[in-house]
């Protein structure tokens, strides 16, 4: 996958204090991101390709399964309509 994904024009990434956690403030619709899933989205910046995003996050958490499961994330938010 060599596609360098952002956020959709209408989704904006914010941090809820309160709850902990990374929100995607889309319109009519609030999704909230568990895990390290706001880390991802974060990387998605529009100027890193899907395998740049894995190997910075290789390097940031050792030993998880990154390189299977970013890019199936990834897919699932541009399916949404989340990234671009």
């Amino acid at each position: 996958m060599t596609w360098r994904p952002a956020l959709a024009r209408s989704v904006m990434l914010r941090h809820d204090p309160v709850r902990g956690t990374d929100l995607l403030l889309i319109p009519e619709r609030v999704v909230v991101l568990r895990g390290h899933a706001g880390s991802v989205v974060r990387l998605c910046d529009g100027n890193s390709e899907v395998p740049e995003i894995v190997a910075a996050l290789v390097e940031r958490f050792p030993g998880a399964p990154v390189a299977d499961e970013v890019p199936r994330f990834l897919s699932a938010l541009r399916e949404e309509g989340w990234l671009r």
